[in-house]
């Protein structure tokens, strides 16, 4: 068996960029502009579930169950399922974004990452059925779109740029609205668009000058914060811990969006 790490991050690029690829296309064809009509509840109202979701995540689970078959895999809807001892483990969402996806809105995304037993990312790729999108990142070797490679913006201050946020599931996070005060006073615009996954995305293609989140979760978070640092953003924390609060941010923006966050009583 070959344990050249370079080649097995290669291959399970190769798998998770072709999985993209057939998720992008499935969420497309179920989707195709039109709300859905197989939409459920989970744990409230804001929470739902459609068949696509668990369609393209079952699909992701045996394609990865059988091209590697000691590692774990922890989704959006199906849980966890453990690998052996030591593997690392996939995080998959296969429709981050289910709110939009299921009220016809086309901005929604498709999230699979390899992470170590450590927690570091290793793997990352998000991508977006509607616009043909697909953001990649191997650890250490740059990010790319669609095969090229991408930086953040070099931005030095965050007024008259665009900074992303996404709401704690249906409600405001703490601190969310004294940050947004703060922006506004800076003329820096704010979007709320509706995935965590490509409002993260958007820092490494220098779309968005800076992204913050409330509550940080693996399944949708950690390839986005791959792709997002392996193109030049700056994390904060380095290290974030679930449910707790995430900093994307180009460099030359960093230390102001941190001060403006502090501010804020992040």
């Amino acid at each position: 068996m070959n344990t050249d790490p370079e080649i097995s991050l290669a291959r399970a690029l190769e798998v998770a960029t072709e999985l993209a690829a057939w998720a992008a296309e499935t969420i497309r064809r179920s989707g195709a502009g039109a709300p859905a009509h197989d939409v459920r509840e989970k744990d409230s109202p804001a929470d739902i579930v459609t068949d696509t979701d668990e369609r393209v995540e079952r699909h992701v689970r045996e394609v990865l169950g059988a091209a590697f078959p000691t590692h774990g895999v922890v989704g959006e809807e199906y849980g966890v399922t453990d690998g052996a001892p030591g593997a690392p483990h996939w995080v998959v969402d296969p429709v981050d974004g289910t709110t939009n996806f299921a009220h016809g809105i086309g901005w929604c995304s498709f999230s699979l990452g390899l992470v170590a037993p450590d927690g570091t990312p290793l793997v990352g790729v998000v991508a977006d059925p509607w616009r043909g999108e697909t953001f990649t990142a191997v650890r250490g070797a740059g990010a790319r779109l669609n095969g090229r490679p991408v930086r953040a913006a070099d931005h030095t201050a965050l007024t008259g740029h665009v900074f992303l946020t996404e709401w704690a599931a249906h409600a405001h996070w703490p601190g969310m609205d004294a940050l947004l005060a703060q922006l506004a006073d800076r003329h820096c615009t704010v979007r709320v668009m509706g995935s965590t996954a490509l409002s993260l995305a958007q820092v490494a293609a220098g779309r968005a000058a800076a992204t913050a989140i409330g509550e940080f979760h693996h399944v949708d978070g950690a390839p986005a914060l791959l792709i997002a640092t392996e193109a030049g953003a700056v994390a904060l924390p380095e290290v974030p811990r679930y449910d707790k609060p995430l900093l994307l941010a180009a460099p030359g923006v960093a230390a102001e969006a941190t001060e403006l966050l502090r501010l804020a009583g992040v």
